[in-house]
Parts: C-alpha cells; structure tokens; sequence
C-alpha cells in the first residue's frame, strides 16, 4: 500500500516537473494585455497554455457561465481585436483565413477568472498553470513600470 501511494506521488511530481518545464518555454508575460483598464489573457493562449482546444475551454466556460460574471470573461469587440491583432504580428491568435481560423471573437479573461478556469477543467496542468500565471500577475502588479503591457 505505502509503494503504491509512493509511486502515485511520484508521478504527480513528474508530471508537475514535466508541466513547469513546458512552461518554461512560454513567455507568459507577452500573452497578458491590458484591455478595458483589466489584465487579461486571451482564450486562446490560455487553451494553448492548459493544453487543450480553444473551443473545449471556451466550452468550458459557458456551461459554468455563473461563475464567470463579465468582470472575470468578456468578449472583445470586432475593434478591439482589430486593434490587438494590428499591433502584434506575432500574437497567437488564430488566423482568421481558412480552414480551422477563428470563427469568432475571442474571450479574454481576467486574473480571477483564470483562477475560475483553473477549478472547472480540473487538470494538473490547469493548476500549475494557473499557478504561475498567479504569480505573473502579482509581479506585474508590483512593478507595472518594469513590464510593457500592451494597452487598449
């Protein structure tokens, strides 16, 4: 019994050293943008970030919308995401041309409303992620004159 609930736990910390290495990868602070006076990360990164489909995230969020009041997930407007694709070349959005593009305008949530994400797709990647996207957060509010956010 203990050998099994050893290993058990090992493979949690390996799967949690797999996650922070992957994280490691991603500037995580190039995906927060300011937008309406709120730090926000677009559905796209995040599903991306959570290892899952945009379309499974965003699914996510509406069959538990009452945890997502506007405050934590808004949708951007035509402008808006016109504005935030203009000015990043490199941004992660989808191509809206095509096969597989963006068939609509991305949510973007907030601080707390990733905390949200993090509670319904219940994954450890999820947690880990949600985790050190926390502590971004907290970072940029500490030293909001050391980071360049992109802001509309």
């Amino acid at each position: 019994m203990v050998d099994t609930e050893q290993t058990s736990m090992e493979r949690v910390n390996d799967d949690f050293q797999e996650i922070s290495f992957k994280l490691a990868e991603y500037d995580i602070k190039s995906m927060i943008y300011v937008i309406c006076n709120q730090q926000v990360m677009i559905d796209s990164d995040l599903a991306m970030l959570y290892q899952v489909e945009t379309k499974r995230l965003n699914e996510a969020a509406k069959h538990n919308i009452s945890r997502f009041p506007k405050r934590f997930r808004f949708q951007l407007t035509k402008e808006k995401y016109s504005n935030l694709k203009s000015q990043f070349a490199t941004l992660s959005l989808e191509d809206d041309a095509g096969y597989g593009g963006r068939r609509k305008l991305p949510f973007v949530f907030t601080g707390q409303g990733i905390v949200m994400l993090s509670v319904i797709l219940r994954s450890n990647v999820a947690i880990r992620v949600s985790i050190r996207i926390m502590d971004i957060f907290v970072d940029i509010r500490k030293f909001p004159h050391v980071i360049g956010l992109f802001l509309m």
